[in-house]
């Protein structure tokens, strides 16, 4: 039919390969055993990174789009399950919906600003346009100013498992955020995640095809803004607390730390650099002020030795996407 794009040729990008069977296989295992093993606090402030990383990935890693914005989702998301939670009283399953949906929707008004502007451009409009968000909840009446909302209940699933101790609601991250990194990589190896990566490589041959690009990257906007906003209400579960730092600029700073850390469009690159960034603050916190410095000089040095990351130099020598 004239004006639709063309099907994909059959290929087999819906297939999970073995050895990417083999490492989810493995990272459930870790899921498992981690709480017995380190600080469940610890481990799911990881997680929630992790996917907030994940999800900044599918952004910049696959659809090539370079957005200092993302503190946006993570912050307002963790603002509206916090109040929806503390104030309204919604139960949990509730409030997480509301914030994500909430992230979902300021995703799809960012996007249809700034989609139509490439590069620098595209990433300056969404650093206004997070900073526009950054200080509403600086000066809005619900969001507690620099105090932040604080003691968020973190109420019981299903109104059955009570997630006011540590290991249930570690259980609880753990598999919400292993259920995303799944849908993460079946968006990734759908035939739209292969229009994403041939219009991040020749976006001018990609519109020829007849794909309209402008609506791919829109979609993928709003996904990546969904996901960063369910980290956010995860995270404010899971601290109690949603405070200005969540829409920060420097947290949208921090996506683009871990993605290039741990690997620019592999799957587990983000959890892998999103988990050295969070450890690396944790024990080098004794440092103060100093912290910011050192992680600074370990990024360098990293970019340095692992071009492609920590997953995508051992992804290239081994020869397997990873």
């Amino acid at each position: 039919m004239a004006g639709e794009a063309p099907a994909l040729p059959p290929t087999d990008v819906s297939r999970m390969p073995s050895h990417q069977r083999l490492a989810f296989a493995l990272l459930a295992v870790l899921l498992v055993v981690a709480p017995f093993l380190a600080y469940p606090v610890f481990l799911m402030k990881a997680l929630c990174f992790a996917l907030y990383a994940s999800a900044y990935n599918l952004l910049l890693g696959y659809a090539g789009l370079v957005s200092f914005g993302h503190a946006a989702f993570l912050g307002s998301a963790a603002y509206v399950t916090a109040h929806s939670a503390k104030v309204w009283g919604l139960p949990t399953e509730l409030a997480i919906l509301a914030g994500t949906a909430t992230a979902t929707a300021l995703g799809l008004v960012f996007g249809l600003l700034a989609i139509r502007r490439q590069g620098i451009y595209f990433a300056m409009i969404t650093l206004a346009l997070a900073q526009m968000i950054f200080f509403f909840c600086l000066q809005a009446p619900f969001t507690g100013g620099e105090d932040g909302i604080q003691a968020v209940p973190r109420g019981r699933l299903l109104g059955i498992v009570d997630l006011n101790s540590n290991l249930a609601m570690y259980g609880f991250v753990a598999t919400v955020c292993f259920a995303a990194f799944l849908l993460i990589h079946r968006i990734v190896h759908s035939p739209f995640g292969q229009v994403l990566k041939a219009i991040r490589e020749n976006e001018p041959r990609a519109i020829s095809l007849g794909y309209r690009a402008d609506r791919y990257k829109l979609l993928a906007f709003v996904i990546s803004a969904g996901l960063s906003g369910l980290a956010g209400s995860m995270k404010a579960l899971v601290f109690q607390l949603a405070s200005l730092s969540d829409v920060h600029w420097s947290m949208s700073g921090e996506a683009v730390l871990m993605t290039l850390v741990g690997g620019l469009g592999t799957i587990f690159g983000p959890l892998v650099g999103a988990l050295t960034i969070v450890t690396m603050q944790n024990y080098l916190a004794h440092f103060g002020a100093w912290v910011t410095i050192v992680q600074g000089v370990i990024f360098v040095v990293c970019v340095m030795a692992f071009r492609r990351g920590i997953v995508g130099e051992i992804s290239r020598r081994l020869r397997l996407p990873f």
